[in-house]
């Protein structure tokens, strides 16, 4: 561990705007994770095959967070096959 905390979410009284996004986040990449029918282990087998070294427990962490990294998500979602996404779901 580096020392740095910046995996660790403080939720200020103005941060519930931020907390209701990391909301839709979680829920956006789950929700294709179960429409593909796709588990936390074939993500991470397809992400490696993509370049990308993760396993079942670190995508877990992160998309359990809703925080993570916009490379991520968009290397998750090319993973999952999603072609397309409708902003206005959101």
């Amino acid at each position: 561990m580096s020392g740095n905390n910046s995996d660790i979410i403080e939720v200020h009284e103005g941060d519930w705007g931020r907390q209701e996004w990391a909301s839709k986040a979680r829920r956006l990449i789950k929700r294709e994770l179960k429409y593909n029918e796709i588990t936390y282990e074939e993500l991470a087998r397809r992400l490696q095959d993509m370049g990308i070294k993760e396993n079942a427990h670190s995508i877990a962490m992160k998309i359990g967070r809703g925080m993570y990294p916009t490379w991520f998500f968009l290397a998750a979602m090319r993973a999952i096959g999603c072609r397309h996404m409708k902003f206005e779901d959101l």
